[in-house]
């Protein structure tokens, strides 16, 4: 499966590159974006849901490191709970 990064700056924060084991975050960001941190967490969810099905509908089990995306992702916006996410690029 074609994986991809997406690197975000959360607010007033740091830089964090974000594992996905599919090309479906490509149609849940942009480059240069910014995205409400709520709204961003929402998005990751669905999209590294969606990454993490097609892995279980291709090997049979599902994307252990989407699952620990999300929970950095969690993480983080509990640290950053107000403000905007920017999406710095989306890496193979």
């Amino acid at each position: 499966m074609p994986e991809r990064y997406v690197v975000v700056r959360w607010p007033d924060g740091p830089s964090l590159r974000i594992y996905s084991p599919s090309t479906v975050v490509e149609d849940y960001f942009r480059a240069g974006e910014l995205y409400p941190v709520g709204d961003f967490v929402r998005r990751s969810r669905e999209a590294l849901t969606i990454a993490s099905d097609r892995v279980l509908a291709a090997y049979g089990f599902p994307c252990a490191n989407a699952a620990r995306s999300m929970a950095v992702i969690a993480d983080h916006a509990r640290s950053f709970p107000t403000g905007d996410v920017l999406v710095e690029g989306i890496e193979s």
